[in-house]
């Protein structure tokens, strides 16, 4: 007998390059598919921002700095 092979799960993760005001550039920052969620009408845009700023804010704890603001995000 031949073994079932597991059907693909949806994409936990999404992409995302983003550049800061101070000219720095981050490439495939990763955000979870799960904290996209558009139910309630925000925009996808703010949504990712939103995500990211809380890493960022969680990476400013630990280090002890904090990162420049956002200036635009795309999709990587």
């Amino acid at each position: 007998m031949s073994r079932k092979t597991p059907k693909g799960k949806s994409a936990a993760f999404m992409a995302f390059n983003v550049v800061y005001e101070d000219g720095m550039v981050t490439s495939n920052r990763r955000v979870a598919s799960d904290l996209l969620d558009q139910t309630f009408g925000e925009p996808l845009d703010d949504l990712v921002r939103a995500a990211i700023e809380a890493q960022d804010n969680e990476i400013a704890k630990r280090a002890g700095r904090r990162r420049a603001g956002i200036k635009s995000i795309a999709p990587a």
